[in-house]
């Protein structure tokens, strides 16, 4: 079977000339455009502005977005058009399109939409693009966990921009990416989406992707604002309680630093209630905090269906009306996916005056300035997108096959981002491997190609559902990309186990053949789906973090046999791995490292690749003790009063590779700085190696005595350092004493007198070098205007 042809019609015909309006008068500011243009709007013409559509919703039975099927009506498009329409929900992410034949296919949507309103305004087009843009035959790039990992914001920026590229070229206006939720609960089955458990290094590298993607004019969505992670035991849609200051401190600063840096115009609210407040009815944080405090001006869009959840899961409204003027009233200005709670009774609520009128006037306003900016309000706007536009005949038959949006340049991006992720927890000295004769490649993730994805990957969110459609790309397995790498060595493989059954009949068999082989290579972790349909990703959560299915048991027979074992894991969250920390040669941790992952870590296992990733999330020892993470207190560690030890195998920040790096004694500038000052701390990198390699160098602040309690320390700048063998470098932090701010008890943000410790690691839990400075003067208070950043300065290497 081959894809679905969307479009059949021939070539573009123009949308007939209209009669120049004042909103149409691009010499005119876009905001008295746009008032012009909500004067003339009937209220039904204006509630169409605020809702999108999903046409291309599956059918059989299989969701991809929470409640779905109950959700979606049955609309009427012709019916619903003349007023006009907001968006158009996923028109290539929803079932699997040649590329050429989705963007004929939007065209021709555009087309009819525009000719059916009266004010010929096109809808807005989004897609997922959270590992890619997640779309049949688009680069499927490494999930976001493996973009915390290469510490490497100028990279993932160059990733974001290329995303943001592809969809513009095919007529997508907006991308539902990037994830800013810090991981709090790492059973929670959408870790694999987040940047990791450290708010600073979720900031700083969201921050870079959306910057990406915005630079190519496409519209970047934060999400999910706020709590989402933080949901109780980790399920996912489940309440959150958190105090004041972990909101704060820890979940709110990735998305301050993005609407302040990034240029972000867009956000989405969260599923989650905060204390028994639903998100997508919180004006306090929709407006208060995101507008009025921090001066966001896009659009809130909301989460697929979170406002008919408000009276459908939260029980804080009765009719969807009253969702929606709850949701309204709060802030959010786009209901996604399809229109549920936006329809005619809202409609014939505001008329009936019992919706305030100037709700639905607050938002189209932003949604109408967003189009105008996008162009879309212009008369000469040009439906037709730019990979179609060098095309005189567009039709399905002379179409199909012409856009290719993977191409050499981004599978290249894909292999250097899956390259710098890869994480090298142990290594007993048996990598990188010389030229084993006879290789034993055991476990389920060795021989299965999808194991290289996330969920939002678009073969494993739609295309899975579609068995009788080619990937689209070329995604090889491990054990592909191991017979490239050796292909003198003689490699038997054999699964062991699946991912999840449980199954041990065939661990035996594996254990023999593993015997009499020079080296193991054991590929364990995870298989990416939706809503219990995988074992990490959407609605995929985990009772504790023990490895799937019998895993663990297969891991023990590997170890058993006393052949070096190099445990490989390709998963979409850390698991404990019992005895593996002590007895494996060597530990690969990869999350699901996209389309080139697996050549990735074949050249790590032979050594091509020296491996420069860091953990962006702790691995536990004990699969049991969780929530916990790295940004801890006291009483969160390992005490006398609990016989539970949350102590990490493997902490966050923690990364070996192939060449060996010495640090000097750091300097600080100075020992004490006013409360309003700046301290420059300084170490030197040196390799003594015989062969390049880069160094993760992180600065951690502590602040040992405080007036409320605050984690042992905390990430507050890190530098990615290439310094060749034989060579130095030095690597200097100025630090704004901005950056010592927390919440207090009473809720203020202030910079507070004392000690602090600035230390220089190479994990959270291996400080090398620390330097204490004094902070002086009163109590000094300090808002979103603060620093969020130290200056890095690197110098050039020199010989050692």
């Amino acid at each position: 079977m081959t894809l679905r042809d969307t479009a059949t019609s021939s070539a573009f015909d123009e949308t007939p000339a209209r009669t120049l309006q004042a909103w149409q008068d691009i010499s005119r500011p876009v905001a008295e455009r746009v008032d012009a243009l909500i004067r003339a709007m009937t209220v039904g013409e204006k509630v169409a502005q605020l809702y999108g559509v999903w046409v291309g919703a599956s059918a059989d039975g299989e969701d991809v977005a929470p409640h779905q099927h109950e959700m979606s009506d049955d609309l009427d498009l012709d019916a619903l058009l003349p007023a006009g329409l907001g968006q158009l929900t996923r028109p290539f992410g929803t079932a699997p399109v040649d590329p050429a034949l989705g963007a004929l296919s939007l065209l021709r949507a555009q087309q009819r939409i525009v000719a059916a309103n009266r004010f010929g305004i096109p809808a807005v087009a989004h897609e997922e693009c959270l590992a890619g843009f997640a779309t049949w035959g688009a680069t499927a790039y490494p999930v976001p966990l493996t973009w915390g990992a290469t510490f490497d914001p100028d990279l993932i920026r160059e990733v974001g921009s290329r995303i943001g590229a592809d969809m513009r070229s095919v007529g997508i206006h907006q991308g539902l990416a990037p994830v800013l939720d810090v991981v709090r609960d790492a059973r929670w089955g959408r870790v694999e989406e987040t940047i990791g458990e450290d708010p600073y290094l979720v900031g700083t590298v969201a921050t870079a992707y959306i910057q990406g993607v915005e630079s190519q004019g496409v519209v970047a969505t934060l999400k999910h604002f706020v709590g989402y992670s933080a949901s109780k035991a980790g399920r996912n849609l489940a309440p959150v309680s958190v105090g004041t200051r972990e909101l704060a401190d820890v979940l709110l600063p990735p998305f301050e630093m993005a609407v302040r840096e990034s240029g972000v115009r867009s956000v989405m609210n969260s599923y989650t209630d905060i204390d028994g407040v639903p998100t997508a009815a919180d004006g306090r944080l929709l407006t208060d905090l995101l507008r009025e405090t921090w001066g966001f001006e896009g659009t809130v869009v909301a989460d697929y269906f979170s406002i008919a959840f408000l009276r459908d899961l939260h029980g804080v409204a009765e009719e969807w009306t009253h969702a929606a003027a709850a949701a309204l009233s709060a802030g959010i200005d786009v209901e996604l996916p399809t229109v549920k709670t936006f329809g005619d009774d809202l409609v014939r609520a505001v008329e009936a005056g019992e919706v305030d009128a100037a709700l639905v006037d607050r938002a189209l306003r932003r949604v109408l300035r967003q189009k105008g900016e996008l162009g879309m309000l212009d008369p000469d706007w040009n439906a037709v997108p730019e990979a179609l536009r060098d095309h005189a005949e567009l039709t399905a038959v002379s179409m199909r096959g012409r856009i290719d949006l993977d191409p050499p340049a981004n599978r290249d991006l894909a292999r250097r981002v899956a390259e710098e992720g890869i994480v090298l927890l142990r290594n007993d000295g048996v990598l990188p491997l010389a030229r084993p004769v006879r290789i034993a490649l055991v476990g389920p993730t060795a021989d299965d190609p999808y194991a290289m994805l996330g969920c939002y990957s678009f073969p494993a969110h739609v295309g899975v559902r579609h068995p009788e459609v080619p990937m689209g790309i070329s995604l090889p397995s491990l054990r592909d990309a191991l017979g490239a790498e050796f292909p003198d060595a003689e490699m038997v493989h054999r699964i062991g186990t699946s991912i999840d059954g449980g199954e041990t009949d065939a661990i035996e068999e594996a254990a023999l053949a593993a015997a009499s082989a020079d080296v193991v290579i054991l590929a364990l972790g995870d298989r990416a789906g939706l809503f219990g349909r995988g074992t990490s990703g959407e609605g995929c959560d985990a009772a504790d973090l023990t490895l799937p299915g019998a895993q663990q048991a297969l891991l023990d027979a590997m170890l058993a046999t006393g052949v070096p074992t190099v445990v490989t894991l390709l998963a979409g969250r850390p698991y404990a791995l019992g005895r593996a920390v002590e007895e494996a040669a060597a530990i690969v941790q990869t999350f699901f490292p996209g389309e080139e992952g697996a050549g990735a870590i074949a050249g790590v296992l032979s050594g091509r690749v020296n491996p420069s990733g860091r953990l962006p999330v702790s691995v536990p020892l004990d699969p049991g003790a969780q929530p916990s993470t790295y940004l801890a207190s006291t009483l969160a560690r390992r005490n006398a009063v609990s016989n539970i030890d949350p102590t990490p195998a493997f902490a966050f920040g923690h990364g070996l590779g192939y060449a060996p790096f010495v640090w000097s004694p750091a300097t600080a500038s100075a020992t004490s700085i006013p409360a309003d000052g700046t301290v420059t701390v300084s170490i030197g990198v040196e390799n003594n190696g015989v062969r390049d390699g880069v160094e993760v160098v992180q600065l951690y602040l502590s602040d040992p005595v405080a007036s409320v309690v605050r984690p042992t320390q905390r990430l507050i700048a890190f530098a990615r350092v290439p310094v060749a063998a034989g060579e130095r470098s030095r690597v200097s932090f100025q630090v704004p004493a901005d950056l010592a701010s927390f919440t207090d008890a009473s809720g203020r943000r202030i910079v507070e007198p004392g000690m602090v410790g600035l230390g220089f690691g190479r994990s959270s839990a291996e400080i090398v070098e620390t330097c204490a400075v004094q902070i002086e003067g009163p109590v000094r208070l300090v808002d979103h205007t603060r620093a969020l950043h130290a200056t890095v300065i690197v110098d050039a290497a020199e010989e050692a």
